[in-house]
């Protein structure tokens, strides 16, 4: 059971009493209230601050219609806001260093590429694409209950090459420069590092100099014969409606190369910002 369905049966629950108590018994509670006062009314000594507690005391929720239905407004704002604005993820893995850290916590635009039901992930209003470059979350082909995030490298007809650990797309090498060695300070080691440009945007990437360029332990998955693997690298055709992932550690990175192409239906949304990293707070901010 995922948290989004979690939270849609904790909305169902707390709305029924939320209703319930506005439709039968808080109306119940004011008549109360009104015929407690009323029969106060002949009382000339009562004081305003007697008549407020009057009224709260018969308008007061019983504590499991409170618990049970004052949750529902914010139960209802976090679902909302998290189905179809903006979805908290936690960075699991060094796949996407140098762009993402293991520990980053990050924000997710529910809405860019169009916006989904919730629990279903049904597309009812197409807004944009994913672009080639855009760091995208999505369910992980081989298993929808878990989500992965790496790089859009290539769109639905793109023919996307990686030989000899270059990315080329439609047979067009991408722009690339050679920067400074990365220093992984939790391996202590270092990785060639590149600035790369993919769709008009500027990305790092590494690479691992003792890794081989052929792709190791490449799986069986859908549209497979796409795909033409050798020493060198690969060469792979994406289907229409399909996106080809890759991770900016590209050494060390699970992506398309392994277990395939992600459809559309498996969109979650853009990857945008880190929003806070409690190892190192200097991490916060956009990214792309």
């Amino acid at each position: 059971m995922n948290f989004s369905l979690i939270l849609f049966l904790l909305v169902l629950f707390t709305g029924f009493f939320y209703a319930l108590d506005a439709l039968v018994f808080k109306p119940k509670r004011r008549l109360a209230a009104e015929q407690a006062l009323e029969g106060s009314a002949t009382n000339p000594n009562l004081s305003d601050e007697a008549v407020r507690r009057i009224r709260h005391q018969h308008m007061k929720q019983p504590l499991w219609l409170e618990y049970s239905a004052s949750f529902f407004p914010v139960i209802l704002f976090v679902f909302l806001l998290r189905s179809f604005v903006v979805e908290p993820f936690k960075i699991p893995s060094g796949s996407m260093i140098p762009t993402l850290l293991i520990g980053d916590l990050i924000l997710v635009n529910k809405f860019t590429y169009g916006i989904r039901l919730p629990i279903i992930d049904k597309k009812i209003i197409p807004l944009s694409d994913p672009q080639p470059g855009d760091v995208m979350v999505f369910r992980y082909p081989q298993d929808p209950s878990l989500d992965y995030i790496k790089r859009v490298v290539g769109v639905g007809g793109d023919v996307v090459e990686y030989r000899n650990k270059k990315l080329s797309i439609n047979g067009k090498p991408l722009p690339v420069t050679e920067l400074d060695k990365y220093y992984d300070p939790n391996n202590f080691s270092y990785s060639l590092q590149f600035q790369e440009e993919l769709g008009g945007k500027k990305h790092l990437v590494i690479n691992d100099e003792e890794a081989p360029p052929f792709v190791i332990g490449a799986q069986s998955f859908r549209n497979r014969d796409n795909c033409k693997y050798d020493v060198n690298g690969f060469r792979c055709e994406v289907p229409q409606g399909h996106y080809f992932m890759m991770g900016d550690n590209r050494d060390n990175s699970s992506d398309s190369r392994i277990w395939g192409f992600v459809s559309d239906e498996q969109v979650v949304g853009k990857a945008f910002l880190v929003w806070m990293n409690f190892n190192d707070f200097s991490r916060i901010g956009l990214f792309h």
